[in-house]
């Protein structure tokens, strides 16, 4: 790939629709930065979602001073050199996110933690996203801004009502379609695949511990164009694995 080639702002997106956990840097009572590791879900723009306990240490600095930072890293980038991996540093305010559509997209991407979020002391908190940093390799370091990260959901709002059916209809009935996604269209191990959400801007894909993301060759605002779109979309990967 050239630089002629490199999208920074669609890689930046990928990696925050892809990573499953990011360390969570915050502030601590003496203004001492003081990092975690959590578990991370988005939005249907985008935006950062954790669970956190009221107990934890990191939820009692949001409490006190809400700015934070998120290092989210590729998967696969873990492994060998993790400083050769894609990863992006997110920074922002986090606070308390009472949405319903917040909460079910975070359980269905980390159905392991569906049961914490029953309890008394865990909440859900989403991100607002102020600026991200980008290291995808050598040479590609670069400053974003939130509507360069961010999925512009202007005029979405009809795909997000719908989106939780849509899922659910998906999971149920077209599995197959979900499979052929993940291996054919994104080169991505055979597993039990399910979507865990979608969007404007693609489609969220999980097989057990792996995530994938598939992306939409157009922006999609209802639930007509998402099937139109996932349609088209399964019709090309059965011509390429039948080629």
């Amino acid at each position: 790939m050239t630089d002629t080639d490199f999208d920074a702002p669609a890689t930046a997106r990928t990696i925050l629709r892809v990573a499953a956990t990011g360390g969570l840097g915050t502030l601590g009572r003496d203004g001492a930065p003081f990092t975690t590791l959590v578990t991370v879900a988005t939005a249907l723009d985008g935006s950062p979602l954790l669970l956190l306990s009221d107990l934890a240490v990191h939820t009692r600095n949001l409490k006190r001073d809400p700015r934070a930072s998120l290092l989210l890293v590729a998967p696969g980038g873990e492994d060998g050199d993790p400083l050769a991996g894609a990863r992006v540093t997110v920074s922002g305010a986090i606070a308390r996110a009472d949405d319903e559509d917040d909460r079910r997209r975070f359980v269905a991407r980390h159905g392991e933690r569906q049961h914490h979020a029953g309890f008394t002391d865990f909440n859900f908190y989403r991100m607002s996203v102020e600026r991200g940093h980008l290291v995808a390799g050598f040479g590609r370091i670069v400053s974003l801004t939130p509507e360069e990260m961010l999925t512009d959901v202007a005029g979405a709002d009809q795909l997000a009502g719908a989106e939780a059916g849509a899922v659910a209809h998906m999971n149920e009935d077209h599995r197959d379609a979900l499979r052929l996604y993940a291996t054919v269209l994104l080169g991505l191990p055979d597993g039990d695949w399910t979507t865990t959400g979608a969007d404007p801007d693609g489609l969220d894909l999980r097989a057990g511990s792996i995530r994938g993301r598939l992306p939409f060759p157009e922006r999609v605002t209802t639930s007509a164009d998402l099937r139109r779109v996932l349609v088209e979309l399964v019709k090309a990967a059965r011509e390429k694995a039948a080629a």
